[in-house]
């Protein structure tokens, strides 16, 4: 059994979310066990709502709650609140694989950091969210938004963070990564991305591929982007509005005329498909890699399906040896010798 977290009281629509996701998770899937993190009384309300087995779901009670509003290092002072509590029980027990949250992105960093701890050697964990690309599979982007600035060693761990992802996650061998700039061309960018290029190159563990443009993060053939977490979530937000806007806009012109509305009715499958190829929430959320354990951050407003998805992708990485796979692939490099001493 793959025991998982959850963060019940984590997100805009928590409780009602979590727990139906928790519950969902393990009607579609019997090797998990859940752990509800959360008031007790409501968390039982909540499950009283769905058919599950209840004999393979637990709950810890928490009496706290972290607001969005609340300032991450202020909020994990929160010693009894359902993210806090979480990942004190991720660290101190073994048998607890992941834990799943919709909650504050800026909490769940600092946790991860300050209560769970980094893999010995990494310097900043970073959120890496899958994104769907042309491919019809995933390019994973990473960082989207835990490290603003960063230097050149910061991202060659990223590529290196991202690239077992790939392996754990989707299974890909040998996966590609791509370094997020302004041009293609290796003189391409500023300082940083000149000297990560050139640090890059000399790296035998990751398979790179040179600089990509923003474009391409959903265009090229490259399984892993990597960019500091300022610009990774600007193209990540920009991507979703696109999204957002081509939904909206076959939308409207598929229902402005008579005959507009006859001949959607022939693209209705098609439109589906296209929804759910371009569902960035598919996976179920970002990947807090470079912490010791598999830590999933759905976004604040995921809904029961998109929880679901966390939980399921939370086991599957879980069951690849993601931890194992960056702790072998960091062994491989000479950091002291590839990485010039920073500032």
């Amino acid at each position: 059994m793959i025991k998982i977290l959850v963060d019940a009281m984590g997100g805009d629509n928590a409780p009602a979310a979590p727990v139906q996701g928790a519950a969902d998770a393990i009607n579609k899937n019997k090797n998990i066990r859940i752990i509800l993190a959360g008031k007790k009384e409501v968390i039982e309300e909540e499950l009283s709502k769905h058919k599950t087995d209840v004999s393979r779901i637990e709950i810890m009670d928490c009496r706290d709650v972290i607001d969005m509003n609340d300032i991450p290092t202020e909020a994990i002072r929160k010693r009894d609140s359902s993210l806090v509590r979480a990942f004190r029980s991720l660290k101190e027990n073994d048998d607890i694989a992941a834990l799943v949250t919709a909650g504050s992105t800026g909490a769940t960093i600092a946790a991860g950091q300050l209560i769970l701890g980094r893999i010995r050697g990494i310097k900043r964990p970073a959120l890496c969210p899958a994104i769907p690309n042309i491919n019809g599979k995933y390019t994973l982007l990473c960082d989207c938004g835990a490290n603003a600035e960063c230097k050149p060693s910061m991202l060659c761990q990223f590529a290196v963070l991202a690239s077992a992802y790939a392996a754990a996650g989707f299974g890909v061998k040998d996966p590609k990564v791509g370094l997020v700039n302004n041009g293609a061309e290796e003189h391409k960018g500023d300082p940083l991305h000149q000297q990560t290029y050139q640090l890059l190159k000399k790296m035998d563990v990751i398979n790179f591929a040179g600089n990509i443009e923003g474009r391409d993060i959903m265009l090229s053939d490259c399984d892993v982007a990597v960019c500091d977490g300022f610009s990774g979530n600007i193209a990540l937000k920009a991507m979703e509005g696109c999204g957002k806007l081509i939904l909206a806009t076959l939308k409207r012109e598929a229902t402005r005329t008579l005959s507009s509305k006859i001949g959607s009715l022939f693209l209705m499958k098609g439109f589906a498909r296209m929804k759910s190829s371009l569902d960035f929430e598919a996976v179920g959320g970002a990947l807090l890699l470079g912490v010791k354990k598999v830590v999933i951050k759905s976004h604040g407003s995921s809904k029961a399906r998109t929880i679901t998805a966390a939980i399921e992708n939370a086991a599957t990485i879980y069951e690849g040896d993601l931890i194992g796979k960056v702790e072998d692939m960091l062994k491989k490099v000479d950091w002291e010798n590839l990485v010039p001493k920073e500032e």
